[in-house]
């Protein structure tokens, strides 16, 4: 260890730094003996080690070199205050001077203008999109059109129509010129077209929300026993035709997979007549396939059972016997007891009696409207049948049964079929069917011979069915079309009071009806020959068009006389929950009180 030694501060002019910043000191300090200080005579160099000779001529390092000492002036630099730069005019106001400078400019230059252009053109912008942009909008929108009807767009009960483009309207942009009137079977007078479908777009699906009228449901139909599970994959569109296929694909338990679609509180009308062009399914001689294209109230949704129970087939208006349970009360009248058929005990109905009656009681829950007498308007879920494809007779024939179903019933289900209110322009191929009903419906039916060639295995044509019916109760009636033609018509007066059964008249459907179409098997419908029926089969539909009275118009699923879209929303589970099959023991819902029952 080097010997300690005392120090001695240097004057200022014998530092060895010529910037050194410590003053003048007599005071004698000693250094700490574990350090050496930098005025001592011992070099920074000396070590109790032997040096190499190496390190005697090492060059000066990269900091030593560009290490400057802390006094500028030691830099060369003259920090006289006499000592003028090229830029001290900058640093020394003048008044003078800078006047003469400041006057010589102009005020507006072109940067100038361009900046404040930019800015204007930045605050107009601003007042377009929050202010001028609101105002347009709310005084040059038009005011949506009812097209006649009783929603926006006159289509369904929440007003929903597609805006978007494309082929969306109530009339498809494909429909022919030539098809948008057409001549009613009563009068010849031309009709116009409301809603039409032609299905040419490929691919389409149904499955819910693909489409803006049309629906395909995911359920097994069990109110007539199906032996399939209705699947939406089923339905689709190909080669300009709807087709519902039937395949003998397990589903859900059950060995078919079927296909059922409707417009359901989409797209309804109230009167009008109803046009379909149809390819059969299978052969014309082989029995068990059940097509079928048909209409129902919008107040009943198909294949929901809880939103039918009371309410189809119900058609009524009345305050009297026939709106109970049984038709009967006190064991009346005898006729509902004892006019039924064999497999009901001879009991005439089975039905649970009517919901939503004319004898609801004041306050209970009815989707109204209300008579002038201050009694609701009988409500229900009533259906008319376009057609439902059969083979029968011998030998062995393709028909189609065209029907209504009603309630109450009449006597033996036998309504007044005289020559003025059962019309048949052809009798030689069309004729009164035999099944007129049972405990749970009564049936107005003919049935049609079919055009033989318009089955998929047996020729592939097309042919036209339909219905054309005016509703209520004066000069109502029902007309259906096959093969283009009219088969048969039934005028309202069919219905008349009965006095046997002591019930009222029953109206021809007032209510807004939907479309309804479907493929599938049953033996409720008749035999099911599988062992001869091919698989997959397919109904195929070219068109479905609507047209109504063009003094008459009434389209929509929620018109004012008839409403239905807030009873609906009210109840809405029971119109989308299949597994609810019954309106009070599974939907837990009381039916409305009934005043001729005396529950008022």
């Amino acid at each position: 260890m080097a010997s300690q030694t005392r120090q001695t501060p240097y004057a200022q002019s014998a530092a060895p730094s010529t910037a050194s910043l410590l003053g003048p000191s007599t005071q004698s300090v000693r250094a700490d003996p574990r350090l050496r200080s930098v005025g001592s005579s011992a070099s920074l160099n000396d070590s109790r080690y032997v040096s190499s000779g190496r390190h005697d001529s090492m060059p000066p390092s990269l900091s030593d070199k560009f290490s400057l000492a802390p006094d500028p002036t030691s830099w060369g630099a003259d920090l006289s205050v006499e000592h003028q730069e090229g830029d001290d005019y900058l640093h020394n106001p003048d008044p003078r001077r800078d006047y003469k400078s400041d006057k010589g400019g102009h005020i507006f230059t072109s940067r100038g203008l361009a900046n404040l252009g930019c800015l204007l053109i930045l605050c107009a912008g601003m007042l377009t999109l929050f202010a001028g942009y609101p105002l347009i909008t709310y005084f040059t929108r038009s005011t949506p059109s009812t097209l006649g009807g009783f929603n926006l767009g006159g289509i369904n009960a929440s007003g929903q129509i597609p805006s978007m483009p494309g082929n969306w309207g109530m009339i498809d942009i494909d429909t022919p010129q030539e098809a948008r009137t057409y001549p009613d079977f009563q009068s010849g007078k031309n009709w116009h077209l409301i809603f039409s479908d032609e299905f040419n777009t490929e691919g389409r699906t149904f499955y819910p929300g693909d489409d803006p009228y049309w629906e395909a449901v995911d359920l097994h139909y069990w109110q007539t026993n199906n032996m399939e599970w209705y699947d939406p994959e089923a339905i689709t569109t190909r080669n300009g035709s709807l087709e519902i296929t039937l395949s003998q694909k397990e589903n859900h338990g059950l060995n078919y997979t079927g296909g059922m679609m409707s417009t359901w509180n989409k797209f309804c009308f109230t009167g009008g007549m109803v046009l379909a062009s149809v390819v059969l399914p299978g052969i014309n001689n082989v029995v068990g396939l059940w097509p079928a294209i048909w209409t129902m109230g919008n107040l009943g949704r198909a294949g929901y059972g809880a939103s039918l129970e009371g309410m189809w087939p119900y058609t009524y208006d009345s305050c009297d016997v026939g709106t109970a349970p049984n038709q009967t009360f006190n064991g009346l009248p005898i006729a509902a007891t004892n006019t039924g058929t064999k497999d009901y005990n001879y009991e005439l109905s089975y039905l649970p009696g009517q919901k939503l009656s004319r004898c609801t009681c004041p306050g209970e829950s009815h989707p109204g409207p209300v008579h002038t007498d201050g009694t609701y308007v009988g409500r229900s879920a009533p259906e008319i049948d376009i057609f439902e494809a059969q083979i029968t007779g011998q030998p062995l024939t393709g028909q189609v049964s065209q029907s209504a179903q009603w309630a109450p019933f009449n006597e033996d289900y036998t309504w007044f079929n005289t020559t003025d209110n059962l019309i048949i322009p052809d009798p030689t191929i069309s004729a009164l069917n035999g099944y007129k009903g049972a405990a749970f419906q009564q049936a107005s039916s003919v049935v049609t011979e079919t055009n033989q060639e318009a089955y998929e295995l047996t020729g592939n044509q097309y042919s036209t069915y339909g219905i054309q019916y005016k509703p209520g109760f004066d000069g109502a009636y029902i007309s259906w079309i096959s093969d283009g033609k009219l088969a048969w018509t039934l005028k309202q007066a069919g219905f008349a009071a009965d006095t046997v059964v002591e019930i009222g008249p029953r109206p021809v459907p007032q209510e807004p009806m939907y479309l309804i179409a479907n493929l599938g098997m049953s033996t409720n419908f008749g035999f099911v020959d599988i062992e001869h029926l091919k698989f997959p089969t397919t109904m195929k539909v070219d068109w479905i068009r609507v047209y109504q009275d063009p003094d008459n118009i009434n389209v929509g699923c929620d018109p004012s006389d008839f409403p239905t879209a807030a009873y609906i929303n009210e109840y809405l589970e029971a119109y989308t929950n299949p597994n609810l099959t019954t309106w009070r023991d599974d939907f837990k819902q009381p039916f409305p009180k009934n005043s001729f029952l005396g529950q008022c």
